[in-house]
């Protein structure tokens, strides 16, 4: 320790000369007497040889180096006393280390990119133990949690906070197992107090809710619905031996006895994490050797847009590129190569475009059926009514379970008055959209301000494919499409299998829906659904792709000069892999199977998944936008410094991952997935699963009949929903890769 105070005295005069640096960044030298002093020796390209380094900060760093960064086992103190001891690669803690707090809280494990990452211990200052993994900072997958005041905790956790199977044990033995979600005893499980008394049932918010039984030792048992407002809780004492009620007993001391012990201990607070901590290191001023001019990219990021081919009557760009490119030679050698892969050419991002859609004001053809969906939807939601259950019954879903309201310009009794021509107005299921509103998180007040405040909507410029209108609130937050009458019935038929899927899955990546409504004006019906817009980010979304497994009509039809970033490119047009962090990996794996299989047993096909890609390192200081290979600390590890930051991200939402560049070969025939390049760029990824509402009717199966004359059956997307899905769920799965 006096050899570190010693170093820190005799570099501070430095530090005040120099600003603070990560690696990778350059700096002038001041004298050559200080180069002297930092570059004793030259060393080759790539080398890497032992060191040590008197940072400009204050900071002082030993052990393995090489072309200006740690690189090996190396040994990082910084000035307020932290410390890291472990592996580097390029310039970031990669590998296996410890990180010590002044304070005395120590973290020994895995680490990647900065972030602690991987299977490890944290030792807090004050006592109190995790052991288990980790991503990107955060307690994510299967952990032990010992706390200071003797609880402890063995399950799932998921951002930071205990989600999914887990056991808490208080340190006057009480112990409850079962399911977690947000920090918080939500699900099924069993709650077993000292004395041998057990509740085993339902829970929400850490209480019970719903049904469950509470037994005694001597055999004697209550069973009901549970509920910490007396007026919603009902049940039967049974007592030992017996199956008849004996006498009244009130189960609300289970709240305000039992219960009153069992808080759950919050989890500590960091100060500060390894990946927060700055890195100043000295870097030579010599300059790179100058690239070989990159080589031209199409608007869509298509290496040399290559070739088009005629194949059955499909054009297909092969997008083929050398294998010297491929292997990046050619390339110059640079500094930002990332895991020992050189940089390629930069990359292409489609021209920014203007928002989406036309507002629909005073004299466009829409703007009275916007005003009439206005007034009806703040009359459906602004009705008063008791606070939703999340048990539903079953007559909720009744498809007659529907609502006519009478809307006059002057007003009625309950509509106010309003300027548009008189309308009729239908709600479906009201009871089923108000519940999956509260799961899905949306406050009412919210959602009309959005639908129903002073901004108007804005419509989309051309219909869909089905011949369908969409339109989004001017917040973004949500879109409303207009139906057929066979999709609104087709999601009636299946509103109880959504609602339970949907419930039952938190992180599932199907559309989620806000509302069913119809509105009568002029002798005519216009239906439409209100769902959640996926984009709605403050990123830019600089590519987007509707993707589906198949090949037939696959491929964006559009001229180069027209793509912009608001252009939805298709299966032939994807040039890259998806990579994910593991465990979100291993998550989006079985969301995805349970997905599809709940929409193959609904007779669904006809579904995409929609990609959005942000790319975190994107230009925009030019028209000609470029985003280069992985290099650097990214926005997204900027915004995921702060563990807060992890409150904004879901799977599908806001996710922070890696896309590989791949290039489709000469010979491919219909090649969905090309050939990973090895060339990596940090993005933020935005995906679900959206038009789950085709039915595979007489039309789809004479639309299959009749294409798979001409073409390969394979290859069209109208093929029965088992088909479909085994289909959507391979390639998907080979779009997506777990990141190494």
């Amino acid at each position: 320790m006096k050899a570190w105070e010693a170093t820190v005295r005799k570099t501070q005069a430095a530090a005040k000369k120099r600003a603070n640096t990560i690696f990778g960044t350059s700096y002038g030298v001041d004298t050559e007497e200080e180069m002297e002093d930092q570059e004793e020796e030259i060393h080759a390209p790539g080398e890497v040889y032992h060191a040590e380094r008197f940072l400009p900060n204050g900071d002082y760093y030993t052990g393995y180096w090489s072309d200006n960064f740690p690189h090996g086992q190396g040994k990082y103190w910084w000035t307020d006393g932290c410390m890291y001891v472990g592996d580097w690669f390029k310039g970031k803690t990669m590998g296996k280390g410890t990180f010590s707090w002044p304070s005395g809280a120590m973290y020994e494990g895995n680490f990647k990119s900065g972030f602690m990452d991987g299977e490890g211990t944290y030792t807090g200052a004050i006592g109190g133990m995790y052991k288990g993994s980790w991503v990107m900072n955060l307690k994510h997958g299967y952990g032990i949690k010992e706390y200071p005041n003797g609880d402890s905790y063995e399950g799932e956790w998921s951002r930071g906070s205990q989600e999914g199977q887990g056991k808490y044990t208080w340190k006057n033995g009480t112990n409850y197992v079962g399911e977690w979600r947000n920090g918080k005893i939500f699900g099924h499980g069993t709650m077993t107090w000292p004395n041998d008394n057990v509740y085993e049932g339902n829970w929400e918010d850490g209480l019970p809710k719903g049904n469950g039984t509470y037994r005694w030792p001597d055999g004697s048992s209550y069973v009901g619905h549970w509920s910490s407002d007396p007026q919603e809780q009902n049940g039967t004492y049974y007592p030992s031996g017996s199956q008849e009620a004996a006498f009244e007993w009130d189960p609300q001391q289970v709240f305000t006895e039992d219960l009153k012990e069992c808080k759950i201990c919050p989890t500590e607070k960091i100060p500060v994490w390894p990946s927060q901590k700055k890195l100043a290191v000295w870097r030579s001023a010599k300059g790179a050797e100058p690239s070989v001019r990159p080589r031209r990219m199409s608007v869509d990021g298509r290496i040399d847009a290559g070739v088009d081919k005629d194949l059955g009557g499909m054009r297909l760009s092969d997008g083929a590129a050398p294998s010297a490119w491929i292997s990046g030679s050619g390339m110059g050698d640079t500094d930002d190569s990332y895991n020992g892969v050189q940089s390629g050419t930069p990359l292409r991002i489609p021209k920014v475009a203007k928002r989406q859609g036309v507002t629909i004001s005073k004299g466009h053809r829409n703007y009275e059926l916007m005003l009439n969906l206005q007034l009806g939807i703040r009359h459906s939601v602004g009705r008063p009514g008791p606070p939703p259950s999340l048990d539903l019954k079953p007559s909720a879903f009744d498809p007659k379970e529907k609502f006519w309201t009478k809307f006059p310009p002057e007003g009625s009794k309950i509509t106010p008055p309003h300027n548009s021509c008189e309308f009729k107005w239908k709600d479906y299921c009201p009871k089923v959209f108000r519940t999956l509103r509260m799961l899905f998180k949306v406050d009412p007040a919210d959602y009309m301000l959005s639908i129903c405040g002073n901004d108007a909507l804005r419509e989309l410029s051309s219909p869909g494919k089905s011949g369908s209108f969409f339109y989004l609130t001017n917040d973004d937050r949500y879109m409303i499409k207009t139906m057929k009458k066979a999709e609104v019935k087709v999601l009636l038929r299946m509103l109880s299998a959504y609602y339970n899927h949907v419930r039952s899955f938190d992180n599932t990546l199907v559309t989620k829906y806000y509302g069913l409504h119809c509105v009568r004006l002029n002798g005519q019906k216009v239906r439409f659904i209100i769902m959640g817009n996926l984009f709605c980010t403050e990123y830019m979304i600089h590519r987007r792709y509707d993707l589906k497994g198949s090949t037939f009509g696959r491929l964006t039809d559009k001229p180069e000069s027209e793509i912009d970033a608001n252009t939805t490119l298709k299966d032939l047009d994807l040039n890259f892999l998806f990579r994910l962090q593991k465990t979100w990996y291993q998550e989006f794996r079985r969301q995805v199977d349970r997905d599809s299989e709940f929409l193959e047993q609904e007779r669904i096909m006809d579904y995409s998944l929609l990609v959005g890609i942000h790319f975190t390192e994107a230009s925009s200081a030019t028209d000609e936008r470029t985003v280069t290979p992985s290099g650097g600390r990214t926005p997204v590890e900027h915004m995921l410094l702060d563990p807060a930051g992890w409150a904004s991200i879901r799977l599908g939402i806001n996710m922070p991952a890696r896309v590989e560049r791949t290039v489709r070969t000469n010979d491919a025939e219909l090649q969905l997935i090309g050939e990973p390049t090895g060339e990596y760029y940090d993005v933020v990824l935005f995906f679900g699963i959206i038009d789950i509402l085709q039915d595979y009717d007489i039309t789809k199966k004479l639309e299959h009949a009749y294409k798979s004359i001409q073409y390969d059956p394979n290859s069209i997307s109208a093929v029965d929903p088992k088909q479909y899905s085994r289909r959507f769920r391979d390639y998907v799965l080979k779009a997506f890769a777990e990141d190494t």
